[in-house]
């Protein structure tokens, strides 16, 4: 069975169809994403290019991660809500921002990144995968 998945930004101006299953959801507590987000974490699915078509104008930030490598910030113009990170390292595969889904009832993150950076106040689920920081 093919799972389609919708979402986009606040104004509308950008949406997407997401083919298929996602590779993953995760949760990075980097204090880059903190910042973007405006919370205490950014909420993420991965996807591979194959999979998400989009509709709209993309804006792109150019971010340096806590590893020091490029992190592109992807976001509408007309609104400002964050929809995609993209890494170079990860060509074709795209951390699209969760809550920018239509439905977001099905969600349920295991891994948990940047862990050395969440607030104090996060709680972790018992079977939750963690990463002080990105693996390798």
């Amino acid at each position: 069975m093919n799972m389609t998945k919708t979402g986009g930004c606040l104004c509308g101006a950008v949406r997407y169809v997401i083919e298929g299953e996602p590779l993953m959801a995760a949760v990075c507590h980097c204090r880059n994403c903190q910042k973007q987000a405006g919370t205490a974490m950014s909420v993420l699915i991965g996807v591979r290019d194959e999979q998400i078509s989009i509709t709209g104008e993309l804006k792109t930030y150019e971010d340096r991660g806590q590893s020091g490598n490029p992190v592109w910030r992807r976001f509408c113009g007309h609104c400002g809500s964050p929809i995609l990170s993209d890494l170079p390292s990860q060509q074709g595969l795209h951390f699209v921002k969760a809550g920018t889904l239509d439905d977001v009832s099905g969600l349920e993150p295991k891994l948990h990144f940047w862990t050395v950076s969440a607030q104090p106040w996060v709680r972790f689920a018992d079977d939750a995968v963690k990463f002080e920081r990105t693996p390798g």
